[in-house]
């Protein structure tokens, strides 16, 4: 029997009256994925409305989705830009419409909008298991690199450093400096590289804070931390270090030791990090420190646009929301 041909309309960029459709496709999405990877128990939870909100305002323009002949969503595309870091996701095609070219149509969109932004780091990460995933993005130009492990440790034992400060504790002047002390310091470590807009719409949202390390004008590293819960009505069980930076393995290890004391102060019983295993070292020395692998997944990017790692330093930027 001759059905109509399916089409989908958008880019468009997608608000907060969107959240509950993003919401439902992302959980149908995932869900779908996992029980085709063989995890036909896992069912994917709706995310938090507030990171969400904190995805859609981090993404501005590049917040994308796509409507289908009943103007229902059937695709979004969440492409992000940290100075000239590129990076796309959360992304999803609804199940129903995962064969029809829909899939590399929402790629190819955030690619030329990022690329337009004249990023020099443009990737993604996916779930190193899902073959399929990783072959689809490959014939798009994506290149295969290293594991972004998710590692957490619990705060009831971490040790409380000296010498840190929570921005939410100091006066405006204070802040300030602080502020322009991490851009410096992201700036010497990856040229290019801002995480002003996430430090500032995490401080606007409520979502958390930045621990800074190291007396005033000689900060040695910060992380940008998370304690709203991902999944909706979730517990806060749970922080998140989403951008972290240091002068060293021992700056980074102080860093932590800062955040995962704050988390404690919020009521979180874990810290968690995204441990780029390019940095072998910095790896070796959370295992001894007493983080424990959680989750893995496969960073790419774009051929050409590399995700590179300083000289000296550590330097982590989370490519999830």
């Amino acid at each position: 029997m001759w059905q109509p041909e399916k089409s989908a309309r958008g880019p468009v960029v997608a608000t907060e009256r969107d959240i509950p459709a993003l919401n439902r496709l992302f959980s149908e999405a995932f869900t779908d994925r996992y029980r085709r990877d063989g995890l036909v128990g896992v069912r994917v939870p709706f995310l938090n409305p507030a990171i969400w909100r904190y995805a859609l305002a981090d993404a501005g323009e590049g917040a994308m989705l796509w409507r289908d002949e009943s103007d229902r969503l059937v695709a979004f595309n969440m492409a992000h830009r940290s100075g000239t870091e590129g990076w796309m996701g959360p992304l999803a095609v609804r199940p129903d419409r995962q064969t029809g070219g829909l899939g590399k149509t929402i790629v190819l969109a955030a690619l030329e909008w990022l690329r337009s932004r004249s990023v020099t780091t443009l990737g993604l990460e996916t779930m190193p298991r899902t073959v399929d995933n990783i072959g689809f993005y490959s014939r798009l130009g994506f290149v295969p690199g290293h594991l972004t492990l998710t590692m957490t440790t619990e705060t009831a034992t971490a040790r409380t450093p000296g010498g840190f400060e929570a921005l939410q504790t100091l006066g405006e002047a204070e802040r300030d400096g602080r502020i322009a002390e991490i851009a410096a310091l992201v700036t010497r470590l990856s040229p290019g590289t801002d995480f002003g807009h996430e430090i500032e719409l995490t401080r606007e949202l409520r979502l958390g804070d930045v621990v800074a390390v190291g007396p005033p004008g000689g900060l040695t590293g910060f992380a940008l931390c998370h304690s709203a819960p991902l999944p909706e009505n979730g517990s806060r069980d749970e922080s998140r270090v989403l951008k972290i930076a240091a002068v060293s393995l021992d700056a980074l290890l102080a860093v932590l030791d800062a955040a995962a004391a704050w988390a404690r102060a919020q009521g979180a019983r874990r810290l968690s990090v995204r441990c780029q295993t390019s940095y072998g070292e910095a790896y070796r020395a959370l295992v001894r420190s007493g983080f424990r692998v959680r989750w893995t997944d496969l960073r790419m990017t774009v051929a050409g646009f590399p995700d590179t790692a300083p000289a000296s330093g550590v330097i982590w930027s989370n490519w999830e929301v």
